[in-house]
């Protein structure tokens, strides 16, 4: 197939007229389709159903005898600590349970270090501009928490292996005002790549300048796995301790795509020793979480191998959608010269990058068809994607007739807006 660039005038005048023609009737048509966030399908949430009966009257008390409907339990009861270490590979003293969303566990995190500092160290907000690297692209709520608390946020290239280490390793050995990065170790968010092992040694050898440095290790899709075999990381925990950086990790991973979304549980792990200081914290700062829903969840899932069932479950599921939108992509797109994407083996999202100056172009048009995306610069910093190529498409929630009405929509527009983009900079030779 010839690509686009290799095109004469009128070859590719002639393709954009076509191109032209049949996205009009797109814009013709009221549709409301959605790729916009990752969010779980109304098949996946109704796997969990069963979860809003599993208790009964009653049965309410934890193993260690606690009260689930009482005050207490600030960190978790025992039985829901023990399946996220299990998860996680850690011992439950490394683990504190939290409400349904890990993003305010990392929220938590970071304004209290902004006004308190690191274990009652100097605020961050007290010693200047602080800074935060940002492998990129990457995970947009990430970087409106930084965005709120006036942290710079600097990006770093990310590749197949992880974020670009050698500069890593520099930066922070340098700057004294970079106190964090953001990691989505597997499958990352959107690009689905897995960090090497050798990258994670990496981090786990780092010599920050700051001696309040912390990695905020997002590992939010650690059983999220679209084949049979899970894919393993190394943990970041003990690899931290063994080099010298016991308190360094903050690693954070939420059932928000196991459960219900707007209920589920979410969890922070570290250091016994950072775990038992924010249990001190905790106790000023609330009175203990849903240890019903902590219950629930448990007489569910039963245990670590209950989950990891659970999860193929949804793997079946999220194959077909992400297979679909390969195979539509490399139909429509392939060969043509014109666009690049993950194929990922988990996570939620495929990243993908249309030409160079075309993405905001790629959002729009889909925007006049009726498909809704990510606002495209929304994987870095401040919005701002330099090249201006980058889009997040989230095939989950859709139903796959949706979904393949809106993959056939987008790719029209890409192949539109590459048209448009390539005839510009011939016609302007």
């Amino acid at each position: 197939m010839k690509q686009y660039a290799e095109m004469s005038i009128p070859e590719l005048t002639g393709i954009h007229d076509e191109l032209l023609k049949e996205f009009s009737q797109y814009r013709k048509a009221d549709r409301k389709l959605n790729m916009t966030r990752g969010v779980p399908s109304d098949e996946q949430l109704s796997l969990c159903n069963e979860m809003l009966t599993c208790l009964s009257a009653d049965d309410f008390t934890a193993a260690d005898g606690t009260d689930c409907r009482n005050y207490g339990g600030i960190d978790g009861i025992p039985e829901i600590k023990k399946i996220f270490a299990d998860i996680l590979d850690i011992t439950p003293d490394e683990v504190i349970v939290g409400g349904n969303s890990s993003l305010a566990l990392m929220f938590d995190n970071v304004a209290v270090n902004m006004s308190h500092g690191v274990r009652d160290g100097v605020p961050w907000q007290l010693q200047g501009k602080v800074k935060f690297l940002c492998p990129s692209p990457g995970y947009d709520r990430h970087f409106t928490i930084c965005k709120y608390f006036h942290i710079e946020m600097i990006p770093i290239a990310i590749g197949q292996d992880g974020p670009d280490m050698d500069i890593i390793e520099s930066m922070v050995a340098a700057d004294p005002l970079i106190k964090g990065i953001w990691c989505v170790p597997k499958f990352s968010n959107p690009t689905g790549i897995v960090y090497s092992d050798e990258t994670v040694r990496r981090f786990a050898r780092l010599k920050p300048a700051a001696d309040d440095f912390r990695l905020y290790w997002d590992n939010a899709y650690a059983i999220h796995d679209l084949g049979e075999t899970q894919i393993k990381i190394p943990n970041i925990i003990p690899l931290c301790e063994e080099s010298g950086n016991p308190n360094m990790p903050l690693v954070f991973t939420s059932f928000s795509k196991v459960s219900f979304a707007g209920s589920a549980l979410a969890c922070m792990a570290s250091s016994k020793s950072n775990c038992d200081y924010i249990r001190q914290r905790l106790i000023t700062q609330t009175i203990g979480p849903d240890k019903i829903n902590q219950l629930r969840h448990v007489r569910f899932f039963k245990d670590v191998a209950g989950i990891m069932a659970h999860m193929k479950k949804h793997a079946v599921i999220l194959r077909d959608k992400f297979n679909l939108v390969n195979d539509t992509l490399q139909r429509e797109l392939g060969g043509l010269g014109i666009a690049e994407w993950t194929n990922p083996a988990g996570g939620y999202f495929v990243s993908f990058d249309a030409l160079e100056g075309c993405a905001k172009r790629v959002v729009a048009l889909c925007s006049e068809a009726g498909v809704a995306l990510t606002p495209a610069g929304a994987t870095y910093p401040y919005g701002n994607d330099p090249q201006d190529r980058n889009i997040r498409i989230a095939p989950t929630c859709p139903p796959p007739a949706e979904l393949g009405e809106a993959l056939q929509i987008f790719s029209v527009a890409v192949k539109l807006a590459s048209a448009e983009k390539i005839l510009a900079g011939k016609q302007n030779r």
